[in-house]
């Protein structure tokens, strides 16, 4: 069995917050960005508001 501080662990995109393996993640580990779903939410809602304001700039 393995322990759990031996575990691989990453930062959340959007919070910085440590994020441990989890069992539930094993197929797609590569891929997990995000802590939760309120900073999948946050991030995509940072990037729109960039992007709103860069277009309007251009102006």
């Amino acid at each position: 069995m393995v322990r759990k501080a031996d575990l691989p662990r990453k930062d959340c995109a959007a919070c910085g917050r440590e994020m441990v393996w989890r069992r539930k993640w094993s197929d797609d580990w590569d891929e997990v960005r995000y802590c939760s779903h309120r900073c999948r939410r946050a991030a995509k809602a940072g990037r729109a508001a960039a992007n709103s304001s860069e277009s309007t700039a251009n102006w």
